[in-house]
């Protein structure tokens, strides 16, 4: 019967549906004693579809542990450990999993996971557990609103922010730009585009069309034809998949009728966007875009042991662990849930791509976001995001959706 409601609330979430409450017991936290471990249940796609965004995250959070806590792994006067489980890209698994950190490991915090559907999977336990669930990096905006809870905090960006700051870019760069959206027929793809859409004409653009051809699409003439009829003067690609559309597009003189937009994924991904070059769009870090102390020391940290730069969810890694020391230093180790929900709503922390807070209505970080241009660099094998300015958090905030009760 369990696995069976289980089952149903899974399908809801790829529907947008809201979350169901959980009910059940807590434990005391651990007191705040020297020697009493704090230990953070890490639950992340170590494995599965997303294994290469879960295995950054994982890479990142435990630098971050290391560069918050100067590397001595002492959190408020306590020792710091972790314990890392599989999701394998499974909310089923996901479920099984956190349950067991939380039953036999008795972890103090959770973090993670890598995929939006996991993390759904598990929100209600942290709820029924009254333990805090740090989310980084599944980005669906829905988890820090409708079917958040007050357990839950989410150390990274949104897709709504994302949205809102190719919005910003375009309505800067042309003032009531005629805009057309292209994205894949998936709750992924119409989980950007509506957010989209709303914040360009709340910044005086206008939507001109949406095209949403099948996730799985391998020819997409009738789309690109459809955007060229309609003479745009941007068009905001949303996309994810081995099967993208930037050579057609290029094929078919879309690049030379218009400016193409869209934000910069991880580096395995830039390498199939070459066409891009010359054309505007966003990212919310890349490791040569952001520039300071925290970012400075990450590269040179992930170069020396792991011969190549670090990507854009090993930075999401280590701003979680970052928010989460930041947070036990000011409780003085104290892992009481009440007592980290106070200390997080509204908290500052350090980051790869800066100061970021916890908005205290809804627990979503709020951070600044990067406008790049696309370019070539000889010996580079990617598209290369360069900077052309940082846009401040406060134009890439999303609405409030939700006010979680004190």
């Amino acid at each position: 019967m369990k696995r069976q409601a289980f089952g149903l609330v899974i399908g809801l979430v790829l529907l947008m549906a809201v979350a169901p409450v959980f009910a059940g017991g807590s434990r005391e936290a651990a007191p705040a004693a020297a020697g009493n471990p704090i230990v953070i249940g890490g639950l992340t796609s170590l494995s599965g579809a997303l294994m290469d965004y879960g295995q950054q995250m994982q890479r990142g959070f435990e630098l971050g542990l290391e560069y918050a806590t100067g590397g001595t792994m002492v959190a408020g006067g306590r020792p710091v450990q972790v314990i890392w489980e599989d999701t394998t890209t499974v909310p089923e698994v996901a479920r099984e999993r956190a349950i067991k950190l939380l039953d036999e490991d008795e972890v103090d915090i959770l973090v993670g996971p890598a995929s939006s559907a996991d993390a759904f999977a598990i929100l209600g336990l942290a709820e029924e557990y009254q333990r805090i669930l740090m989310i980084e990096p599944a980005a669906a905006d829905f988890l820090t609103s409708e079917v958040g809870n007050r357990y839950v905090f989410r150390s990274g960006r949104n897709t709504a922010q994302d949205s809102t700051a190719m919005a910003a870019i375009i309505t800067e760069n042309v003032p009531g730009a005629r805009v057309a959206v292209f994205a894949p027929d998936s709750a992924f793809g119409r989980a950007y585009a509506a957010p989209f859409v709303v914040a360009l004409e709340n910044n005086g653009g206008t939507v001109l069309l949406e095209e949403f051809p099948p996730a799985d699409a391998t020819d997409f003439t009738p789309y690109i034809t459809r955007i060229l009829n309609s003479n745009p003067d941007y068009v905001f690609v949303i996309w994810a998949g081995a099967n993208n559309p930037w050579r057609q597009m290029s094929e078919m003189g879309l690049f030379e009728a218009t400016r193409v937009s869209t934000g910069a994924p991880e580096i395995a991904a830039l390498r199939t966007m070459m066409e891009m070059e010359g054309n505007p769009g966003f990212t919310v870090y890349y490791h040569g875009v952001a520039q300071n102390p925290v970012n400075e020391w990450l590269v040179e940290q992930h170069v020396a042991r792991h011969g190549n730069p670090p990507d854009i969810f090993v930075s999401g890694g280590m701003a979680a662990a970052m928010a989460i020391v930041t947070a036990l230093e000011k409780t003085g180790g104290d892992t009481d849930a009440e007592v980290l929900i106070r200390t997080l709503r509204g908290m500052e922390f350090d980051s790869p791509t800066g100061m970021r807070y916890f908005r205290s209505e809804d627990h979503q970080a709020q951070q600044s976001l990067f406008e790049i241009t696309f370019t070539r660099r000889p010996g580079v094998d990617h598209i290369v995001p360069e900077l052309v300015r940082v846009i401040p958090r406060e134009d890439v905030s999303d609405p409030i959706q939700t006010v979680h009760p004190r």
